[in-house]
């Protein structure tokens, strides 16, 4: 359809503006197409809570409420009815929901508006490349896991610590180029490293996963590439060490207990 115009006044004075183009933004009718007007789309924006979840979403979600039952942080009357309601939930924001006063399991849910990590304008990449000569890189706390690696170390070490990361993808492909190095990952239950694609040249691998398999995988790290004179290694966290004393603390306890005197000698 054609815009009509309004032709200026032979008085000289122009016509009045046009109503939709003096409204605020937000006011203005929207464009024709096709000679019918667009309905307003109801289609979520991708990483938004009202994206619909899958049957796996709901089994995740189920499942930290499971773990958080089991630590004694909801009642067995709260399990059940939060349970129900994961099953039954069409969205994200409705299993966030339910899962909100509760520890993120590495994995659990996509990453949505709002949620621990997601900072404003903050998204996980497709490829992120480090690289460590003669030092040391760690990524830990909530940073944002992509969905590929590429690792190279030259007598350095990289920690990737996935505990608290914010994982969107159901699984990361780490392709290492280890060179006399080391590579840690450190994982939380519910996560499957697997080295089948990695060729080592005298190198040393260690998986070290001491949950069983009943623990259902949430998250899958693929290791491919070659190590040589290096080391590889996948474990839990390490148990907290014990504070070490200062030399003040130490001589405190060095110092001598004043003995009691014998009866008369008081």
């Amino acid at each position: 359809m054609a815009e009509q115009t309004s032709a200026p006044d032979p008085g000289g004075d122009s016509a009045p503006p046009d109503e939709h183009a003096s409204a605020p933004p937000d006011e203005r009718a929207p464009a024709l197409r096709d000679g019918h007007a667009p309905s307003h789309s109801t289609e979520p924006v991708p990483g938004s809570a009202g994206l619909r979840a899958s049957h796996d979403d709901r089994d995740r979600t189920v499942e930290v409420l499971r773990v958080a039952a089991g630590d004694g942080r909801i009642t067995a009357e709260e399990l059940d009815e939060r349970v129900g309601a994961a099953l039954t939930a069409r969205t994200y924001g409705e299993l966030a929901a339910l899962i909100s006063d509760l520890p993120a399991a590495p994995g659990s849910l996509p990453l949505a508006p709002g949620s621990p990590g997601a900072a404003a304008g903050a998204a996980p990449k497709d490829l992120v490349r480090i690289r460590s000569d003669i030092s040391s890189v760690r990524r830990d706390g909530p940073w944002l896991v992509p969905k590929r690696m590429e690792v190279q170390v030259n007598l350095g070490t990289v920690t990737l610590d996935f505990t608290e990361a914010v994982i969107s993808w159901p699984s990361l492909e780490i392709d290492a180029d280890i060179q006399t190095g080391t590579l840690i990952l450190v994982i939380a239950p519910g996560i499957l490293v697997s080295t089948d694609d990695l060729a080592i040249y005298t190198s040393t691998v260690k998986v070290d996963a001491p949950w069983g398999p009943e623990v259902p995988v949430r998250f899958r790290i693929d290791v491919a590439g070659r190590a040589s004179i290096s080391t590889i290694t996948a474990r839990p966290p390490l148990p907290a060490r014990r504070p070490r004393r200062t030399f003040w603390q130490w001589l405190l306890r060095r110092r001598p207990e004043q003995r009691a005197l014998p009866p008369g000698q008081r």
